[in-house]
């Protein structure tokens, strides 16, 4: 009996020992303990509040800001406190070499060339006009009409008559240059005078024409090209240079200024349609100033380049062919000229450079009267012969700004013939693309 009740509690003990065993083991014994929420004490009133501790690097910044917490307090104070009356009559004066300059300098790469615009100098035509050298030749060209068909715009009428943009509206005042009436007749401003220099070789420019003459000959007529010029502030310079080196498939480089204006634009652009001069480049005296083609042919014509002389395709082509190394290049801005054709004297007046930026704009300018001064320039240019002016044609010349020559004097009769009525048969190709609308330009 005994023997019998020691193994039931050696079986019991056991049971007990194995169940708190796999307690232990058991995963209830893993669970943490539920939190123990303490909440925090409410701090006695009028005790000032407890200073968060620092870091080792903010107890190195904390003398620095303490400094400059000071003195912006000390800024704040003396702005309350009210100044003398000497310095605040000193301030109120506005510094006008600032105003004048404008907010942002030209230096500036924050500077915007459109945001402030530099001011639009005139040429002075009263300035006497120098002479045509001796057996020189003073008219090239002759004036065309050109009867619009559907599709026809002005811009690829310019194009298609080796015309720039300004002087194509210029020609033509009234006419919408992208919706023209088909049908109606414009003018293609082909007859021009040639620019008055001491002598006529190698290249002449003419800024107030934007257009290039190229005498390959002496005595023979020149060849002459539209172009595009400086926009104002970075107008192309005047006077003499050569041509120094001729390029084809050019890199182009862009000026530090143009990198500071535009900082996306790489160091350099190698050939291809991507280059802004375009496929040919003909290299001048002057340092960053060069003859060459286009990328963007709507620039021909226009004053929208930073200096250089840009060109048609096509023209570039030819002139690059033609023109040697050490060719003269003469660069004149002369948007009055006068000069005798036979019998007739003829007056050009050209847009000036302010004139030019509302025709591109509008196609209408502001009229500049014919002063006493622009009438003895006309008088000293027509010479003996200067009682035959019809002073009524002069004015209206000058006050439309036409860009292309128009007798003002005729030696053999009055200046404005009458011409009998022409009665055109109607056209019936109007309304299918025209030789214009069809002409690769690309060539």
């Amino acid at each position: 009996m005994r023997k019998v009740l020691i193994c039931a509690l050696t079986v019991q003990l056991t049971c007990m020992s194995v169940g708190a065993r796999a307690q232990v083991f058991s995963i209830n014994a893993f669970k943490a303990p539920p939190p123990v929420v303490v909440l925090p004490r409410p701090r006695p009133a009028g005790l000032a509040p407890a200073t968060p501790a620092l870091t080792p690097r903010e107890k190195i910044a904390a003398p620095v800001k303490a400094v400059a917490a000071k003195t912006r307090a000390v800024k704040k104070d003396a702005v309350k406190t009210p100044a003398a009356p000497a310095v605040n009559k000193t301030a109120a004066v506005p510094d006008k070499t600032a105003a004048a300059k404008g907010a942002v300098s030209k230096n500036s790469p924050f500077y915007d060339p459109d945001a402030n615009p530099p001011p639009i100098v005139d040429v002075n035509e009263s300035l006497p006009l120098p002479p045509y050298p001796p057996h020189a030749i003073v008219s090239v060209g002759k004036l065309r009409t050109y009867t619009l068909g559907e599709q026809d715009t002005l811009p690829d009428v310019a194009r298609y008559f080796n015309i720039g943009y300004v002087e194509m509206r210029a020609a033509n005042p009234g006419v919408d240059p992208w919706t023209p009436v088909p049908g109606s007749k414009v003018v293609i401003p082909s007859f021009k005078l040639v620019p008055r220099t001491p002598y006529q070789s190698g290249i002449i420019v003419n800024l107030a024409q934007m257009r290039l003459f190229y005498f390959s000959k002496p005595g023979q007529p020149p060849v002459t090209y539209p172009i595009g010029i400086g926009r104002d502030g970075l107008t192309t310079p005047l006077g003499h240079t050569t041509i120094i080196r001729k390029e084809a498939g050019p890199y182009w480089y862009p000026t530090p200024r143009m990198r500071v204006e535009e900082p996306f634009l790489p160091a350099a652009v190698p050939p291809g349609p991507d280059n802004p001069l375009g496929t040919h480049a003909l290299y001048l005296g002057w340092p960053e100033y060069r003859i060459h083609g286009t990328n963007l042919p709507w620039a021909v014509g226009r004053s929208v380049s930073s200096g250089c002389m840009r060109m048609y395709a096509r023209d570039i082509l030819n002139l690059y062919n033609t023109v040697p190394v050490g060719a003269n290049v003469t660069v004149v801005d002369q948007p009055i000229l006068v000069a005798w054709v036979g019998s007739k004297l003829y007056l050009e007046a050209d847009p000036s450079k302010s004139q030019e930026v509302d025709i591109e704009i509008d196609g209408t300018h502001k009229i500049k009267p014919l002063t006493p001064g622009l009438k003895k320039v006309i008088i000293a240019a027509a010479g003996h012969d200067a009682d035959k002016i019809d002073w009524a044609v002069a004015k209206q010349v000058v006050d439309e700004r036409l860009g292309y020559p128009v007798a003002i004097a005729n030696l053999k009769g009055p200046v404005v013939e009458p011409k009998p009525p022409v009665k055109e048969k109607p056209r019936r190709d109007l309304f299918t693309p025209s030789t214009v609308t069809r002409y690769d330009f690309n060539e």
